[in-house]
């Protein structure tokens, strides 16, 4: 909004906003509790593939791409704060950012241990690894539900969005020290 003065008499407000044609609401095709239980359903049925994927990844040899690529290509996912109704406060974000970093994290990395075969390094199959990844998942979908009553969907959105990249992204940096501790740069090019 600009101020705009004719030289005499009272001033007078220009708006120059723009009109925007809003897109369609996707609470308003469902509404909130089924879109709710959509989210939820649909978030069960994508961590469920990801325990199934990183079980049947463990009998293939691990390599620095494969650790790197996972957090590299969740990045893009912030993205989606380009779009006014995913964004929260800063602390919001580093409050969740950190959780995921301190608490989310700290059970994949007691679970995750390599191991070298014939000059390739596997991750060594663990017991309790898809039980710990079961137990995120509930636990994620339960503070899911809590947040949600406080703040909207969208933000919700963003809020775990953090939380899971702070804690893959501290979970994979510990895999690629331990990887260059078990098979050092130096052994990789012999």
């Amino acid at each position: 909004m600009i101020a705009f003065c004719s030289g005499s008499g009272p001033v007078t407000p220009i708006n120059f906003s723009i009109e925007r044609k809003t897109l369609m609401d996707v609470t308003t095709i469902f509404g909130p509790n089924t879109l709710r239980i959509l989210v939820t359903v649909m978030t069960a049925f994508i961590a469920l593939s990801v325990i199934f994927v990183r079980l049947k990844a463990s009998s293939r040899p691990v390599t620095i791409r494969k650790i790197i690529i996972p957090p590299v290509g969740m990045a893009t996912g912030a993205l989606m704060f380009v779009y006014p109704p995913t964004r929260i406060p800063f602390w919001w974000g580093l409050i969740a950012f950190a959780v995921g970093w301190l608490l989310f994290s700290y059970p994949l990395i007691k679970t995750t241990k390599f191991e070298l075969k014939d000059s390739e390094v596997y991750v060594q199959r663990s017991a309790g690894f898809a039980f710990i990844l079961l137990g995120l998942l509930v636990l994620r979908l339960l503070l899911h539900e809590v947040v949600q009553d406080y703040v909207s969907i969208p933000q919700t959105a963003g809020i775990f969005f953090l939380l899971a990249f702070g804690m893959i992204t501290r979970w994979r940096l510990y895999m690629l020290r331990e990887y260059y501790n078990i098979n050092p740069p130096q052994a990789q090019s012999n």
